[in-house]
């Protein structure tokens, strides 16, 4: 399969994904936009520590250049030049970040609610307490 030939199908797959992620962030008792932006950087600093592994460094970094590259004045593809596809890129990247943000935060604030205490990693059985009793 050429490149040129599934291009089509990764942007449709984008688009699946951003409505996916706007389904579960509308959904009622979900988090709102708000408190996702509030708890990002929560979750930088407990990717940085270790403390919770359910995303890593690599992937907020692809979230933080996504941004910038929407924000940022200089595009791969020019809107000046190329009014629709310019503009199009630019739409696909922010469909990313968007998705990408709503199930990160989702799974950060579910971890963050479940208690995990500090210095834990997720899913590590050093960490899971058992309720019970010391028989002598």
């Amino acid at each position: 399969m050429s490149p040129r030939a599934s291009r089509p199908t990764a942007r449709w797959a984008s688009v699946w994904s951003f409505g996916r992620a706007v389904r579960t962030a509308a959904r009622p008792g979900s988090p709102s936009l708000s408190t996702r932006l509030q708890a990002l950087p929560r979750l930088v600093g407990a990717v940085r520590s270790g403390e919770y592994s359910g995303a890593t460094r690599a992937q907020l970094l692809a979230l933080a250049a996504a941004v910038a590259y929407v924000i940022s004045p200089v595009d791969l593809v020019p809107e000046g030049l190329f009014a629709l596809l310019g503009v199009g890129d630019d739409a696909f990247v922010l469909a990313w970040a968007a998705a990408q943000l709503i199930s990160t935060t989702e799974d950060f604030l579910r971890w963050e609610q479940a208690g995990s205490p500090r210095g834990s990693r997720q899913g590590d059985p050093a960490t899971v307490t058992v309720d019970g009793r010391v028989v002598r």
